[in-house]
């Protein structure tokens, strides 16, 4: 059976070219598309309304949660305002919430008498904020040679560096102890400089141990991993070295990843305890968690108690606020890369 070849002017323009008319039912569904199918948008905000948080009842949720986890801070504040007698009448009710009856400073006054508070205060910060630059500084640029250099073998010494964090620092301290006291420092002696052995009751034993961090390495690694490596062929073209591309390139792009590393560097700082007890004896070098066990040590007034903690609070609370949105940021895109 034969069949009889079709002219080629007979046949629809849509077959002899390979593309769909204009008036045809391809380019009314991509008008269709593009001016919005209501059955289309229907079914998106029917999916985003049943995604979770997005409704009243995830907004009721979210207040609630954040009602019940704001008491323990609501309880510090208010009890530091008010007398020993006040706080333990107020206990059974509400009222330990509130700030209701007898409210005064003297409890905020009585810490500076008690302890040196603001030379504490003055020296968590200095130890805190030294330690976060030079963490954020080698940190990054640790991740940097592991996620963007050309290095033989830098997926196995990324897994040693996270290996280490199944390591409790319980378990390293002692040792530590050890090691930090027998190592060298320059020390300044009138106008010479003399060669000692031994970090024990200095700044600097409390700050150079935790300036290398492996969560901090794998953050800024996880986030550099986002980042197109494109950008890097393209600086190398126009002359630029490594060091550059990290500093005028990478580190630019990565503002979230730095705010992170900055909150999880400074909070083991600013909280720090075991460390300044095992390695620190003199009073002028101590940091404000070591200042709590002043307060223990004859009549507890736990009035003075919560005023001391609600001073070393405000600090933390405050830095986590102004970076909260880049802390989340960051954490998302880690997890979304990893």
């Amino acid at each position: 059976m034969t069949t009889t070849p079709v002219p080629e002017t007979a046949r629809p323009r849509a077959a002899r070219t390979g593309k769909p008319r204009i008036g045809g039912p391809d380019a009314a569904a991509r008008r269709a598309v593009v001016r919005g199918n209501p059955g289309r948008r229907g079914r998106g905000a029917a999916t985003r309304s049943l995604r979770p948080g997005t409704g009243l009842g995830g907004w009721i949720l979210r207040a609630a949660l954040a009602v019940v986890f704001s008491f323990p801070l609501l309880f510090m504040f208010v009890s530091s305002l008010k007398p020993d007698t006040q706080i333990f009448g107020d206990m059974g009710s509400l009222a330990a919430f509130l700030p209701v009856g007898h409210l005064s400073f003297e409890n905020y006054a009585a810490v500076f008498d008690r302890v040196p508070a603001a030379r504490f205060l003055l020296n968590s910060v200095g130890i805190s904020a030294v330690t976060v630059v030079l963490g954020v500084l080698v940190n990054s640029m640790a991740a940097f040679a592991l996620s963007r250099m050309r290095v033989r073998g830098k997926g196995v010494v990324l897994t040693l560096v996270i290996a280490t964090l199944i390591v409790p620092f319980e378990t390293l301290a002692l040792p530590l102890v050890w090691w930090v006291n027998q190592l060298p420092w320059l020390t300044a002696n009138g106008f010479s400089l003399e060669l000692t052995t031994g970090w024990l009751d200095t700044y600097h034993v409390q700050i150079v141990p935790f300036i290398a961090n492996a969560f901090s390495i794998y953050l800024f690694h996880q986030y550099f991993e986002s980042i197109p490596k494109e950008l890097d062929e393209a600086a190398r073209m126009d002359g630029a070295g490594w060091f550059t591309i990290y500093r005028r390139v990478v580190m630019p792009l990565s503002g979230p990843a730095v705010a992170t590393v900055a909150i999880l560097t400074f909070l083991p700082a600013w909280n720090s305890y075991l460390w300044p007890l095992m390695v620190v004896q003199t009073e002028e070098l101590r940091p404000v968690m070591l200042g709590v066990q002043y307060f223990f040590q004859l009549n507890v007034s736990w009035g003075e108690v919560m005023a001391y903690t609600s001073l070393i609070t405000l600090p933390v609370v405050a830095l986590f606020i102004a970076f909260q949105r880049a802390f989340v940021n960051s954490i998302a895109a880690s997890g979304v890369k990893g």
